[in-house]
This record gives C-alpha cells, sequence and structure tokens, in this order.
C-alpha cells in the first residue's frame, strides 16, 4: 500500500484523480491484497536449513552406521525418509515453505536409503533401478504435493535414469561417449527452452541453469567421438543403438510438442546438431620416447575446423531463437557459448602455432576487441526486444 498511496497522491496533486476516484482505487485494493510471501532472506534461511540438515544427517548416519547391526540400520533408513515428510505434512498449513523444503529433504533421503537398503541386505541388482525408484518417488512427490522442489526432482532424476540406463548398456564399447553427449546436449536444449514462459521461476531458473551446464558437458563427450583406449572394444550392438536414438531424439521431439512454439525448432536442430558433431574429428599419430629409448607412437584426436563452425553456428541460433522468444536468458547464454567457442578455436588452432608471446598478445586482443564488440552487440539486441513491449504499452 505504501507504492500506491504515494501515486495516488502524486495523481490528485496533478488534478489526475479526484478524491471520490482515488478513495475508490485505495478500497478496491485494501480488499484485494494478497498476504506478503516470503522474502528472500526467509527464502535463503529455508535453502541453507535444508542443506545443513540433509548434510547433518548424512554425517550422524555414517558416524554411527558401522555400530548398527541391520535391523537397526533398516528402521534407521525408514525413519530418516518418514520424519522429513511427517514434519512437512504437520507444517504445511501453518508453514507452507517449511513443509515445501522438508518434503525435498524427504525426497532427496529417499535416493539415500535406496542405496543403503541395497548395501544392508547385500542386493547386486541393476544399479540404473536404484535411479528409476528414486525418480518414481518424485514423480509421486510432485503428482501429489504440487510444489516446485518436488517438479525439479522429478524432472531431473526422469533424464538421470535415462542417461544411467544408456551407460550401463553402451559401458566399455566404441561410441559410448558420443551417444552420452548426444542425449545430454538434446535434452538440454530442451531443459532450457521448454521452461521460458513458465511462471514457476525456481523451476525455470534450476532448470535452465542444469540445461546450460549439461549442454557443456555434451559438446565435450561428443568431441571424443569414436576413439577406442584398446584393441578389444567393440561397436555398439543394434538394439542399444535404437534404444539410445529413440531417447536422443524421437522422446525429447514428442515431449517438444507440448510446448511447440518454444520447443519443437531448437529440440530438432540440436539433434542435427548431435548428429554431426561427433564425426568432425581430425587424428593424426605422435610418437614419444619408450622405457628403452624407442620410438612409441600414439594416436591423438582432436577438432577439425567443421566442428568450430557448427559450434559457432549453433550458438547464433541460439541467440536468434532466444530474440524470437524475447528471452534475455537465452540470448546471454548463446553470446556467452559463442565467445567460448572463440577461444576454443583459437587455442586448438593459432595458440600454439604462433609462439607463447605472441599468441598471449593475441589473446589479449581477442580479450578486449571480442568482449567489446559481443557487449555492442548483447546491448542491440536487448534493446531490440524490449522495443516491441514499449510500442505495446504506448
Amino acid at each position: 500500500m505504501p507504492e500506491i498511496e504515494s501515486l495516488l497522491a502524486r495523481w490528485q496533486s496533478a488534478g489526475v484523480l479526484d478524491s471520490e476516484a482515488a478513495a475508490r482505487i485505495r478500497s478496491y485494493e485494501t480488499g484485494n491484497r494478497k498476504p506478503a510471501g516470503l522474502r528472500w532472506q526467509g527464502i535463503v534461511a529455508l535453502i541453507l536449513g535444508a542443506i545443513l540438515l540433509a548434510t547433518g544427517v548424512i554425517l550422524f548416519v555414517s558416524a554411527h552406521w558401522d555400530e548398527l547391526g541391520p535391523g537397526s540400520r533398516f528402521a534407521l533408513v525408514l525413519a530418516m525418509v518418514s520424519v522429513f515428510h511427517v514434519g512437512g505434512a504437520l507444517s504445511r498449513e501453518s508453514f507452507r515453505g517449511l513443509s515445501t523444503a522438508l518434503h525435498a529433504v524427504g525426497t532427496v533421503s529417499t535416493g539415500a536409503a535406496i542405496a543403503l537398503v541395497g548395501q544392508i541386505f547385500n542386493i547386486q541388482e541393476h544399479w540404473p533401478g536404484a535411479i528409476l525408484l528414486w525418480a518414481l518417488a518424485a514423480l509421486a512427490g510432485w503428482a501429489l504435493l504440487r510444489d516446485q522442489a518436488q517438479q525439479i526432482l522429478a524432472l531431473l532424476l526422469v533424464p538421470a535414469w535415462i542417461f544411467s540406463e544408456l551407460d550401463d548398456a553402451m559401458t566399455g564399447q566404441v561410441g559410448e561417449s558420443a551417444y552420452l553427449g548426444r542425449f545430454l546436449f538434446v535434452w538440454a536444449l530442451l531443459y532450457l527452452t521448454a521452461f521460458l514462459g513458465s511462471r514457476n521461476r525456481v523451476v525455470r531458473g534450476i532448470l535452465f541453469a542444469a540445461g546450460a551446464i549439461a549442454s557443456v558437458v555434451g559438446t565435450v563427450l561428443m568431441m571424443e567421438g569414436w576413439r577406442s583406449w584398446s584393441s578389444d572394444q567393440t561397436a555398439i550392438p543394434f538394439w542399444p543403438r535404437c534404444i539410445g536414438w529413440m531417447v536422443i531424439a524421437a522422446l525429447p521431439l514428442a515431449l517438444a510438442l507440448l510446448n511447440a512454439a518454444r520447443s519443437l525448432i531448437p529440440v530438432a536442430v540440436a539433434i542435427i546438431f548431435a548428429i554431426l558433431l561427433p564425426w568432425t574429428q581430425r587424428h593424426w599419430v605422435e610418437h614419444f620416447l619408450g622405457p628403452r629409448g624407442q620410438q612409441m607412437p600414439y594416436t591423438v584426436y582432436g577438432p577439425n575446423l567443421w566442428a568450430h563452425a557448427l559450434a559457432s553456428g549453433f550458438c547464433i541460433f541460439v541467440i536468434w531463437w532466444g530474440v524470437q522468444q524475447a528471452s534475455r536468458a537465452l540470448v546471454n547464454l548463446g553470446i556467452v557459448a559463442f565467445a567460448v567457442s572463440v577461444f576454443w578455436f583459437y587455442f586448438s588452432n593459432i595458440f600454439d602455432k604462433v609462439g607463447r608471446s605472441l599468441g598471449l598478445i593475441g589473446l589479449g586482443v581477442l580479450f578486449l576487441a571480442g568482449g567489446w564488440a559481443l557487449e555492442r552487440m548483447r546491448r542491440r539486441l536487448m534493446a531490440s526486444m524490449s522495443a516491441p513491449a514499449l510500442k505495446e504499452a504506448s
């Protein structure tokens, strides 16, 4: 109300409003005023409290684990999960923020509980199944509670389970890194774009950050290409490759259709990029001195010019798509990624060929001139995105 009162006073002094109209506005705003939510200090306290509580429980359990028998261990694991969820249920009506934090700690503890139960009873099973059980617990929490913490955990654990299944099916085979990198990259673009218009700011922010990190990790893994570390490695069999392409391409495209205006085109372009990038490699043979002074050959792999062109082109596409969607976060991410791709090209193809001193001079010029040019372009793009909104408002 203080902001409304100051505005009403200014409009009345300017003659825009009379006292009767100001009284009606004041009465309307007072009747529709909502209770104040948590301020940032309270949110930070809840997040830190949840992290410290979970860490303390883990330390306590690990310190006394060897002293407990199997029955006591199992009871402690069940209590660790149930206490948090019971506490969250009891505080849900009086303090929704605390309830959300306790339920989130309970869901995180579920993953630890699944691993500990497997250890207690010496269960040696398909290890991605444990992540599947954890993901199902998060999905159940999201369905029952409908809060952002459970949604974030579910949306992170489901692709983590699929990734672990791929990793387990392709372990030790030629092309494993390429397929895992493709999966991470395509799903990263799905998460970067699917939640751009979401009103859940926490979900949007955390999944955007996770997508940005996963895109970098996926690119690095794809650049491993088809290298093999021993002559015993074999190619990935037919059926694992088919299942891999289903979760790399078919499933993300189907999910992108749920928000086709924002995600379908970026996901399709990401799939094309992921198909091409692992093939953009060159290799050469170098030699090193063996233990007896003989020359020992080994194969070195590195990106060719097509890899740099693909990476830079995709960054430009991300910037363009961010402008189309009026997303400042996507534009900023694309500009940072483009700068990283330029530095990657410089270090891979120029720095070692011009000498250390000239290389450092060139790097300094690249930082100064490139940073200035990118910042100027970024400001122009931000201004162009703000101009339509100003025209609509006028």
